[in-house]
């Protein structure tokens, strides 16, 4: 099988708007790709939050259904457990500017053995993870 790799905000976000300098990236991947992809609820709600405005709104709305419906896609649930774990390394890490989002995504890659990011968040290099949108 193949060894699933996490999706961040960064991506959905190329994926749905052809004018973002990921989007060919982004989108060869996705046709491209087989692998199974994890993400988090929360990452799911910042890009919900991102295309709320009307002309947007139902961009945001087919992507999710197409998450959804995707059984190669693993939406985890962020609970109050996760979200203390991403708190700790959010608290751990005052010289980084990391989102408590990001912390909480790479507590989730880590708990996972993942160690590739469908992202060109810097971030997620600094947390010693390979990004594949660069």
């Amino acid at each position: 099988m193949t060894r699933p790799v996490f999706a961040d905000r960064f991506y959905y976000l190329a994926l749905v708007n052809p004018r973002d300098t990921a989007h060919a990236r982004a989108a060869d991947f996705a046709r491209r790709s087989s692998f199974p992809v994890v993400t988090i609820a929360w990452v799911i709600q910042e890009m919900a939050d991102g295309l709320a405005a009307p002309p947007t709104r139902l961009a945001f709305l087919r992507l999710l259904a197409s998450l959804q419906a995707d059984s190669q896609t693993t939406i985890v649930d962020v609970d109050v457990g996760l979200w203390s774990r991403g708190l700790d390394l959010y608290r751990a890490r005052p010289d980084k500017a990391w989102s408590l989002t990001d912390c909480t995504s790479f507590v989730v890659m880590q708990d996972r053995g993942l160690t590739e990011a469908l992202t060109g968040d810097r971030h997620f290099e600094q947390a010693g993870f390979t990004m594949l949108l660069t």
